[in-house]
């Protein structure tokens, strides 16, 4: 199993990655038979062509940040928890989403399993 440290490296970089908008770097943190269910309750994208798809559906082109919102928790199971805002700057919807991802790890270290939680409640629409 790996650390919690290593847990809390992998998920600030995710995070860091998204805010790049910066796909190729985010799939190198996945496994190959991964799989992103975001948000919970949409249908789960499994492997990496999938979560490749997945990303750059929603991310080319974006005009957006993601920023932490508090420390990354993780534990010594493989698993951690990270709060983040994402800021939608362009748009159909510029505003911002509340997150909350919850990912598991394989013991190299790659994401094996992420699920996002947010929804419409979520959404703050930027003010005009």
């Amino acid at each position: 199993m790996i650390s919690a440290q290593k847990v809390q490296a992998v998920m600030q970089q995710y995070i860091e990655r998204v805010d790049a908008v910066d796909v190729d770097a985010i799939l190198e943190l996945y496994a190959d038979d991964a799989q992103v269910e975001d948000p919970v309750g949409a249908p789960v994208h499994r492997g990496k062509a999938a979560i490749e798809a997945f990303y750059r559906k929603g991310l080319t082109g974006a005009k957006m940040r993601a920023t932490l919102q508090g420390p990354v928790r993780a534990s010594d199971a493989g698993s951690g928890a990270i709060a983040f805002r994402v800021d939608v700057l362009e748009g159909e919807m510029p505003g911002s989403i509340d997150v909350i991802d919850v990912m598991e790890f394989n013991e190299k270290g790659q994401i094996r399993s992420m699920k996002a939680y947010w929804g419409p409640l979520n959404f703050t629409p930027a003010q005009s």
